[in-house]
């Protein structure tokens, strides 16, 4: 059960980033997944673990403001594939 709500959350996240980054028309549904799932991940390890701010919720514990983590660890991955013409 939570790998699906990892997928569905990373979806979330990935969809966001990519209407904020104006690369929806060029993302299907698993990028989206993909781009919000590590996104996230990336999030949580400069803010939470590099930078000590921002900390996410523990365990199974779920915080809506990690939502906004992850989209703007999304955003974050995003600017990186468009800086290296991944995404357009």
């Amino acid at each position: 059960m939570s790998w699906i709500i990892i997928i569905l959350v990373g979806a979330l996240c990935g969809w966001l980033a990519s209407l904020i980054m104006k690369t929806d028309a060029q993302q299907g549904a698993v990028a989206n997944i993909l781009i919000g799932i590590v996104g996230s991940l990336l999030a949580k390890w400069v803010f939470s673990d590099l930078l000590r701010i921002g900390g996410t919720s523990a365990g199974n514990s779920f915080n809506p403001i990690d939502i906004l983590w992850g989209v703007l660890g999304s955003i974050i991955l995003i600017a990186i594939l468009k800086a290296l013409r991944v995404l357009r």
